[in-house]
């Protein structure tokens, strides 16, 4: 079983169908448009698989990874890069190549508190936490 995002005519994800693996050129001359195939278990160009504890970890067969991440409806499909980029939840964020995801100009703080990102102060701000 696989999964096929329909590629509207801006690059968008308009939808995403769980289908044979062998159905991509079958959506198309049925629904039309284009179809791309894309993996649910692929994130940041990984492949996960989920272990006899349950804990999802790269599998071994990395070559099961396609285009980067699991598209998503108003994910957009980059055609140069082969890969579903998300949409940028900050407009200060930028893409990194290597995984297609959207990061942060300032890499949030390591020293375990919670953090919300402001994007006016272009920063982490500390979240208190309730009750605290």
């Amino acid at each position: 079983m696989g999964h096929f995002a329909q590629i509207g005519e801006t690059g968008s994800v308009a939808q995403v169908v769980a289908a044979n693996d062998d159905m991509g050129d079958w959506l198309a001359e049925t629904l039309g448009g284009v179809w791309v195939q894309t993996s649910y278990n692929t994130r940041a160009g990984v492949h996960y698989t989920t272990n006899d504890d349950g804990i999802r970890v790269p599998s071994d067969d990395q070559s099961k990874a396609l285009r980067f991440n699991y598209a998503g409806i108003g994910y957009s499909y980059d055609e140069t890069r082969d890969a579903f980029i998300p949409p940028t939840p900050y407009a200060s964020w930028v893409l990194d190549e290597d995984t297609c995801l959207w990061v942060a100009p300032v890499p949030m703080p390591d020293d375990g508190g919670i953090y919300t990102w402001d994007e006016d102060a272009g920063d982490w701000v500390a979240v208190e936490e309730p009750g605290a």
